[in-house]
């Protein structure tokens, strides 16, 4: 299997490899972790496959969770056994053979406030979590512990003494989302799968009922063109109902179930600010919160309501911003304040619609339909499940194909960057030392590109500028930026600073510094002119300045209407 880049070049090939005329067994429509998930799984039974995507890899609801790899320890509550047992064979999956160059173990304390009967309930169901955990792939991460008050104390300092009575402590697993569904298409494309983001469906291609394919436009350009197809797959998330619309004229006669979206927010806050050698959980009135150890950064979330307003840029108001804060400092000797709040990020759940009064009671499971021949539809889920959602809607897809197609194999695909990896981590202080970093420089390598970091070493042994970290961004190098754009497939400053890098909500200024220095890196690689490059500033700054203002709005409505008030991003040519 080679390497795959997905550049400019790389991308207008794809485009004209789709629209030339020859029929793929599999168009799948999203790339967010599910879509990625199910082009990789269909590239790997052998089938011709081609993903798109209006916007950039993992836009949305893919690159705005959690960053958590878990079984859903709070589902048990809910008598889930299969959801969570189905979660943790994943997370294992995951550590130990899929991806553990971006998936790894964090510990996470459970603060007590009640002595015996407490202690009692949630041990038991902690060690039913455990229990669900051993067989198969989701063994392999430390047992739960009980600690007493002065164990939990020392584990995590800035509790609040009179906030606990002891503590549990037990495994779960994080991963940069973003980055996880770029290395899911990237690992699609090494198996043969074209793949193009900013490219927009605009409607389904019918032969009678049948979907035979769809009408695409490039973003970048406005060309429209067709792709012919023997199966569309619908993995478009909390934008499903958005899609259908364009297969029955918005009538919903041929919509087999609903998505409705629940936004959840997060806050970012310098590692500095809160004293813990573990990340941590909390119960409040209407669910739980989290905060887990981001590298240099905590997050804090999240919140759970439901959001009918713009799906593009879910907002957060200050009301949701009060009300982590508040929250999490019932619970924090120093609390918190909105000065200690570095990065805000807000987004969308796809649930299955149900009777429900609240949001948080629809379900977190997954449903595959085919509302019409020719068309499969998968929406819900959880992040931690991706995989296990591709499988059934290949499946499903499978049954419109004219030969026996094999059975899922991404059970046993690592992603690129997983094989050696292990190998590859012993190595680096020897990689430090033969490229003139440090070895933390390395490590944060190795954590996010696994044994394609030679690759970024290369660049920086061609350029030695390159190895010099970011202006306002210390933890990345300059030469990410620019594999962001020649191997990652970003197109804009927007995909590299918030997707690419996490720099958007990990810098006090919220990237705002490295935007100036990575325009004159990003320049040439995406072909921009000067006056290109001055629009892609000006966007960027216009999100951040709108993000900001959103921020201070008392709800969800006054925070979407000024967030609407950013530029776009401007249309490039290829």
């Amino acid at each position: 299997m080679n390497t795959p880049m997905i550049s400019p070049a790389t991308r207008a090939e794809a485009l004209a490899a789709m629209s030339g005329g020859d029929e793929l067994d599999v168009l799948v429509v999203g790339a967010g972790v599910v879509g990625a998930g199910s082009a990789l799984d269909a590239a790997t039974r052998g089938l011709s496959v081609a993903l798109v995507d209006a916007r950039d890899f993992a836009s949305g609801t893919s690159s705005r969770s959690s960053k958590l790899i878990h079984g859903g320890l709070r589902y048990l509550e809910m008598l889930d056994f299969s959801l969570v047992r189905e979660a943790l064979r994943e997370r294992g999956l995951l550590i130990q053979r899929l991806a553990p160059h971006l998936v790894r173990p964090v510990p996470f304390v459970y603060p007590l406030r009640h002595r015996a009967w407490e202690r009692l309930y949630a041990g038991a169901g902690v060690a039913l979590y455990d229990v669900l955990a051993l067989s198969g792939w989701g063994a392999g991460l430390p047992r739960h512990r009980h600690l007493s008050k002065t164990e939990a104390m020392k584990a995590f300092p800035s509790l609040r003494p009179d906030s606990l009575v002891g503590a549990i402590r037990y495994y779960d697993a994080q991963v940069d989302d973003a980055r996880h569904t770029m290395f899911l298409v990237r690992t699609a494309v090494a198996y043969g799968a074209k793949v193009a983001s900013r490219t927009e469906v605009i409607g389904f291609v019918r032969d009678g009922k049948r979907v035979v394919g769809a009408r695409l436009r490039d973003a970048e350009t406005g060309r429209e063109f067709e792709v012919r197809a023997k199966v569309v797959i619908n993995a478009t998330g909390v934008w499903t109902g958005n899609s259908q619309a364009l297969l029955d004229g918005g009538n919903g006669e041929d919509a087999q179930f609903k998505v409705t979206a629940s936004k959840g927010i997060h806050l970012v806050v310098p590692r500095d600010r809160i004293s813990g050698g573990t990340g941590m959980i909390l119960r409040t009135a209407t669910s739980v919160l989290f905060v887990i150890p981001w590298d240099r950064h905590w997050i804090i979330g999240t919140t759970d309501t439901a959001w009918t307003l713009d799906k593009a840029h879910p907002s957060a108001s200050a009301g949701d911003v009060d009300y982590l804060l508040a929250e999490v400092n019932k619970v924090l000797a120093e609390p918190l304040t909105r000065d200690d709040v570095q990065g805000v990020y807000a987004g969308l759940r796809p649930l299955l619609s149900a009777a429900a009064s609240t949001t948080a009671k629809l379900s977190r499971e997954h449903a595959v339909g085919s509302p019409v021949p020719g068309l499969v539809v998968v929406a819900g889920g959880k992040y931690t499940t991706y995989r296990v959602m591709a499988k059934d809607a290949v499946d499903m897809a499978a049954r419109y194909l004219d030969s026996p197609v094999p059975a899922s194999c991404t059970d046993q695909v690592p992603l690129l960057g997983a094989e050696g990896f292990p190998a590859a981590w012993n190595r680096r202080a020897t990689l430090a030392r033969e490229a003139g970093l440090q070895v933390a420089q390395v490590e944060h390598l190795l954590r996010r590109y696994g044994t394609l970091t030679g690759e970024v070493l290369a660049l920086v042994a061609a350029d030695p500028a390159l190895g010099r970290p970011v202006a306002g961004a210390p933890d990345y190098l300059r030469a990410e930026l620019v594999y962001a754009v020649t191997n990652e497939g970003a197109r804009h400053l927007e995909d590299v600073l918030t997707r690419r890098t996490r720099i958007s909500i990990e810098t006090p200024d919220r990237g705002l510094a490295a935007a100036r220095d990575a325009i004159g890196l990003l320049a040439g690689p995406l072909g921009w002119t000067p006056a290109d490059a001055a629009r892609e500033l000006q966007a960027y700054e216009s999100r951040v300045a709108a993000e900001l203002a959103a921020q201070e709005q008392p709800d969800d409505e006054s925070a979407d209407a000024t967030r609407r008030h950013a530029t776009e991003v401007v249309p490039l040519a290829v």
